[in-house]
């Protein structure tokens, strides 16, 4: 898929995991419009082999956008929370972000030049109860993302991460969840800016990160959330 307007992806190859989830619809729409190539991939990765299946099926890639994420990681306590709900957790969204940057590294490598942006979370930068599980793998994500990116910035490839949280997602924040007022008014007073942001705000950037204008960028966790954490 393609978009021969023109724009900031201009001549740039994307893989997209999880592409009809979270971040993904957004995501590939926005790229395109900036003029990507976008290479998408729907699967959830537990399995240890698919994410280089992925990448070798894909070609050259420019850009790796990890969208790696879950929505049946949340509401336990913690005397509820077994060994396989952290296995879950780490198997769906941290080991297979390493699985695909060392699958996606070597072409980089070899070119000199590349882009990896990961669509993470806030939550462990202000967390919250009843998310070990979901917490601890997101800030694994974090910790990774900070040291790959300054290993891989040696090579000009950027790496980094988007800390979101109150992004407008049907799976996060059904319609109905919306209406709630009680949901309003917690809003109101979690998030500074007062709502939730629009998924194009948050893919915006994501194309940043994307872009040739984040060249110095490097193993950076930003937050994306309002105010609600920094």
């Amino acid at each position: 898929m393609t978009d021969d307007s023109g724009g900031r992806l201009k001549g740039k190859r994307a893989l997209i995991t999880q592409a009809k989830d979270y971040m993904g619809p957004a995501t590939v729409a926005h790229f395109m419009r900036e003029g990507a190539e976008v290479v998408t991939d729907d699967s959830i990765l537990a399995d240890p082999g698919q994410p280089q299946k992925i990448v070798d099926a894909a070609g050259d890639i420019d850009i790796l956008v990890a969208n790696l994420a879950s929505d049946n990681l949340y509401g336990k306590t913690l005397d509820a929370l077994d060994d396989t709900d952290f296995q879950t957790a780490f198997e769906v969204m941290v080991y297979p972000l390493h699985r695909l940057v060392r699958a996606v590294v070597p072409q980089m490598k070899a070119r000199g030049r590349g882009k990896i942006v990961v669509y993470g979370s806030a939550v462990p930068l202000r967390p919250m109860s009843r998310l070990a599980a979901y917490t601890a793998a997101r800030g694994a994500q974090i910790s990774y993302v900070k040291s790959a990116g300054v290993e891989l910035a040696r090579d000009n490839i950027q790496c980094n991460l988007i800390a979101q949280n109150w992004v407008e997602n049907p799976a996060y924040y059904p319609p109905e969840m919306q209406a709630n007022p009680k949901f309003q008014a917690n809003l109101k007073r979690e998030v500074p800016l007062g709502r939730l942001a629009k998924p194009e705000e948050d893919t915006a950037l994501a194309v940043f990160l994307a872009s040739d204008e984040s060249d110095f960028f490097v193993g950076q966790a930003i937050p994306f959330s309002g105010g609600w954490a920094s």
